[in-house]
């Protein structure tokens, strides 16, 4: 199962890549970005996946002394939950950019910014 979510991850990261690489369009550049950062959560979250443990609860059903053989390690979900966040944040940042050029420039085409300003 983990093996078939770290293939779908790999294809997201692929169609996003190509998407932010071939189009023109900002929008669609921020949708490519978008869905490659989905990818990369998903084979993290895959990665951190371990067959036949359970999840990191100390109780009743997870005896103290067999807790590193029966559990899953919870680092990589905080980091995926933590790259979720940034993620979100980014394309934000993005989507904000991409509006305040529409409205100065009226385009979203890459091809129309050739000056630098520094």
């Amino acid at each position: 199962m983990y093996l078939v979510a770290m293939a779908a991850g790999f294809l997201l990261i692929l169609m996003g890549l190509y998407g932010a690489l071939t189009h023109r369009n900002i929008l669609r550049m921020i949708v490519g970005f978008t869905l490659a950062d989905s990818g990369v959560h998903l084979v993290l979250v895959a990665v951190g996946y371990l067959p036949g443990r359970t999840a990191p609860i100390l109780d009743s059903a997870v005896p103290l002394d067999e807790a590193a053989q029966r559990i899953i390690d919870p680092v990589p979900q905080a980091l995926v939950l933590t790259a979720i966040v940034i993620g979100l944040g980014i394309t934000a940042l993005m989507l904000a950019y991409a509006y305040r050029l529409f409205r100065t420039r009226k385009s979203l085409d890459i091809a129309e910014f050739t000056e630098l300003k520094w």
